[in-house]
């Protein structure tokens, strides 16, 4: 193959080719017919075992190690830690009764006071409507209520309307005065009591439940001096 000159007229040395490097690793010789030394193969293969069995027994190492530290604790560490554990779960324990406490005590608190909330609002409906019913009282009181006429079916009805919430009418003549209950209108003295007795009804009180939608007014008998 001729060489070709570069620009300077020198000749050129021809370019050698890069070829594969091609390691033979066949154990018989294929000139000779010779078994071939394996200890080659076999160092590389070693090295290879040894790195595996190098971190195989890393974790073995470990949980040693972490063997070693459990053996390490003295009794009395190991005592206070299972107190440690024992008094947090006992803390924990409370905190929950506690919390469950609360909770049912608000619940009954919110039940008490939807309770009163709604008696308030009734107890305010009927209070409006108490004057109709004087009304009819002294309708029945003049017999202007006769049986069967509709404004005695209207009287009965709006009575029991009346009744299904719990109203109850209080102060009835010969009873103690109560002032709780009774608005004194009159005093009259009378020999004859010892307490202040009830003489005569002028309004009807009432009451709803424990409370009182309206006191009695009344004539009141006072012991005379």
């Amino acid at each position: 193959m001729a060489n070709k000159k570069n620009n300077d007229g020198n000749q050129e040395e021809p370019r050698r080719s890069e070829e594969p490097t091609i390691r033979d690793k066949r154990r018989v010789d294929p000139e000779t017919g010779d078994v071939r030394d394996p200890a080659a193969h076999d160092g590389a293969a070693s090295d290879g075992a040894a790195g595996v069995d190098a971190s195989a027994s890393a974790p073995a190492a470990g949980a040693a190690d972490s063997t070693s530290a459990d053996a390490s604790l003295s009794d009395d560490d190991k005592a206070l830690l299972d107190q440690a554990a024992t008094d947090l779960v006992a803390e924990m324990r409370s905190d929950m009764l506690r919390a469950q406490a609360e909770l049912v005590n608000f619940r009954t608190r919110v039940e008490r006071d939807r309770a009163a909330n709604r008696e308030a609002v009734i107890a305010e409906v009927i209070r409006s409507l108490l004057p109709a019913l004087d009304d009819l009282a002294l309708a029945e009181a003049h017999g202007d209520l006769v049986e069967g006429a509709p404004m005695t079916i209207v009287a009965q009805k709006l009575r029991a309307s009346f009744d299904k919430y719990g109203l109850k009418p209080v102060g009835a003549k010969g009873e103690p005065f109560d002032p709780a209950f009774h608005e004194a209108v009159v005093q009259l003295p009378n020999p004859e009591v010892k307490v202040n007795t009830i003489a005569d009804v002028i309004a009807a009180g009432y009451v709803l439940g424990d409370r009182l939608v309206r006191p009695a007014k009344v004539a009141v008998f006072v012991p005379a001096d």
